[in-house]
């Protein structure tokens, strides 16, 4: 009864959290001015094997309703036809150049490297780093612009909606944001009168470039698997200001094909993750678990495999109505189906079979790879 007093407290209190971070989380405002003049932004796309995508997010940022802005794409050595696509669309439009990625140096991660070489391009003042699955709303650099300017930030990051149509990334995909505004209290790091950093995801990463150079761009996490979450905590060492805002409205993000696709990138976010601290990422799936899935364990073993209710039955009953309403809330907020949030027991299910496979990965030494590219346990690839 006590064990059961307790999960239906934290899981209370994950509720308040999450609610705060919703209420706390800004959106770039519809009714936002071009500044006058208008500086320009570059807007730079790392693009490795992405001639599924690139030509999408390409047609997306050239019908922004913003007046000066230029785009570069650094082809990241891909071995498809990502830089015939991006060669056609530039042929049409002057704004968008192709840059051919140099080798991969030792030392050095891919994306880090590939934006590293899109942003010695730029001639902006203003950086925007998008990835090259995502696609833009014709007035998402106007409002983006606004608010970063508005709010002072050096790094404006966020959460895009995340386009899930296959099965198992309705089950999948939608347990990123879930989880984070579950257990990051990102209402009380953006209110700190510390520069504490916010929740960093790397499909949208605008900075001032002379805030981006002034700490070392990519360069100062070059060999990082996870370079936005280092990013973002090189932007509060340095004193700068991070916030991360609902981009929902004006970003959509179609992270991974299928099944496959989808255990091989998240066992490499979690494979990253784990590189960090192995200790503390043991303690949030020790937290996770009894938390987020034993519940659902707790429902199913009391109301089918017993023959009656025990006392704390109800509590079960209350931890498992707060594990939906809190899904729910998430996925309304960020557009995803109701389909997704019926399917949280296979979620939660499956991010727990990832952090531990990720976990056991980083423990014996073993690598993961990622578009081709080996990473092993110092964080570089090959």
């Amino acid at each position: 009864m006590l064990y059961q007093i307790i999960i239906s407290l934290f899981l209370s209190l994950f509720l308040l959290n999450l609610t705060l971070n919703l209420k706390s989380l800004r959106v770039p405002r519809r009714n936002a001015k071009i500044p006058d003049p208008a500086p320009l932004v570059s807007i730079l796309v790392p693009a490795r094997n992405e001639e599924k995508n690139i030509g999408h997010c390409l047609e997306s940022l050239l019908r922004q309703d913003y007046t000066n802005f230029e785009v570069v794409v650094l082809d990241d050595n891909s071995e498809d036809a990502t830089a015939e696509v991006v060669r056609r669309t530039a042929a049409t439009d002057s704004r968008i150049r192709l840059v051919t990625g140099k080798p991969l140096p030792e030392g050095w991660s891919g994306k880090p490297y590939a934006c590293y070489q899109a942003a010695k391009q730029a001639r902006g003042n203003w950086l925007l780093f998008v990835d090259a699955d995502t696609t833009h709303s014709p007035d998402m650099l106007r409002r983006t612009l606004e608010l970063a300017i508005e709010s002072k930030a050096t790094l404006i990051s966020g959460f895009p909606r995340q386009i899930t149509t296959s099965l198992s990334q309705k089950i999948a995909v939608p347990m990123i944001y879930f989880i984070l505004m579950s257990l990051v209290p990102m209402w009380w790091l953006h209110r700190s009168s510390k520069k504490l950093p916010s929740v960093a995801y790397g499909a949208f990463f605008l900075f001032p470039a002379d805030a981006y150079w002034g700490f070392g761009g990519h360069e100062a996490v070059k060999s990082r698997i996870l370079e936005d979450i280092w990013l973002g905590l090189e932007v509060s060492r340095h004193g700068g200001r991070h916030l991360a805002v609902d981009l929902s409205d004006v970003v959509a993000c179609h992270m991974y094909s299928n099944l496959g696709t989808t255990w091989e990138g998240l066992t490499r976010c979690l494979y990253g993750v784990s590189a960090m601290s192995v200790a503390a990422l043991s303690g949030l799936l020790v937290v996770g678990y009894i938390t987020l899935l034993a519940p659902l364990y707790w429902l199913w073993k009391e109301l089918f495999a017993s023959a009656s209710l025990p006392l704390w039955g109800p509590l079960v009953i209350f931890q498992v109505m707060l594990l939906f309403i809190m899904r729910g809330l998430v996925d309304s907020r960020f557009k995803e189906s109701l389909l997704s949030t019926l399917l949280y027991p296979l979620g939660i299910t499956f991010i727990v079979a990832v952090v531990i496979y990720g976990m056991a990965l980083q423990v014996t030494g073993a690598s993961v790879s990622w578009k081709k590219r080996v990473y092993h346990k110092t964080s570089s690839a090959e």
